[in-house]
């Protein structure tokens, strides 16, 4: 049973850095749409060496904690238990609170990268790209586990990370071929394209993007739009935004830490334009 609008809660997202976090605008929208008014979501910049402390420290009032770098696999050993999802790719992003007073860590990030693209009319593909091999392409590597049928090729700058992201295909049970960055160009023209580097890493692809792309999933989202998501609109394609990928797991985050199904994502989504707008 969700539990009562005046029950007092509380939920945090934590990281370092973390002032740039729009989860507390995003959640903060969505205890208003739910009528929660006792609950609060704050942010606190935590780093791998204070999470222990930080958790040692949490009382009964705790509903759940959203998480961002660099504590998604640090916080692993400290829950009770994992989803599998959260599993597949020692990644944890959220974690709730039971009533029984247990931890329990999952990914929403997965699943939420895969409802951005439904959401975008993208159900299957039959290959993709991935540019770039940090743990945000081991998370697309997930989500393209689940919608993706045929080979995925990830564009790396070195032989270690090729190596990370075959092993990752290997785990996930996805078909991983690797290929140099300096050969990103022609991944762009795959039916699903996920750049999952930091900003300013594609701006100098933006030129090689062909007449008709087809999908591109940036997961960047301030600065926006990427040069790399400026042209591929321009050209007439589909774009899904970091912005998207933000909604769709603090969607499911926000279910699991208040038990209110479906969570206000058109409302949140606001919120979120809202204050990039504003910033």
């Amino acid at each position: 049973m969700p539990p009562r609008a005046t029950d007092a809660r509380r939920a945090a997202v934590l990281g370092s850095p973390i002032a740039h976090s729009l989860s507390p605008v995003l959640h903060r929208a969505a205890y208003g749409e739910l009528g929660l008014d006792g609950w609060s979501y704050d942010r606190f910049d935590v780093d791998e060496a204070g999470l222990p402390g930080f958790f040692q420290n949490l009382g009964p009032e705790w509903a759940g904690l959203s998480l961002t770098m660099p504590l998604k696999r640090a916080v692993i050993p400290l829950l009770d238990e994992i989803s599998e999802t959260a599993a597949s790719v020692d990644a944890v992003n959220t974690v709730v609170f039971t009533e029984d007073g247990r931890s329990v860590g999952d990914n929403t990030d997965i699943p939420g990268m895969v409802a951005a693209l439904r959401e975008h009319g993208i159900e299957q593909v039959d290959s993709a790209a991935i540019l770039g091999a940090g743990a945000t392409a081991s998370s697309a590597l997930a989500a393209l586990s689940r919608i993706c049928t045929g080979e995925v090729v990830a564009y790396v700058r070195s032989e270690a990370r090729a190596a990370e992201m075959r092993q990752w295909g290997e785990r996930l049970d996805v078909e991983v071929r690797t290929a140099d960055w300096a050969d990103a160009a022609e991944g762009l023209r795959a039916p699903l394209v996920f750049a999952t580097t930091p900003a300013g890493t594609t701006d100098a692809l933006s030129s090689a993007v062909p007449e008709r792309p087809a999908t591109l999933f940036d997961v960047l989202y301030d600065p926006w739009p990427t040069d790399l998501a400026a042209r591929w609109s321009g050209y007439g394609g589909a774009v899904v935004s970091g912005l998207d990928l933000l909604v769709h797991q603090a969607v499911l985050q926000v279910e699991q830490m208040t038990g209110h199904r479906p969570a206000p994502l058109d409302a949140m989504r606001r919120a979120g334009e809202k204050a990039l707008a504003d910033r």
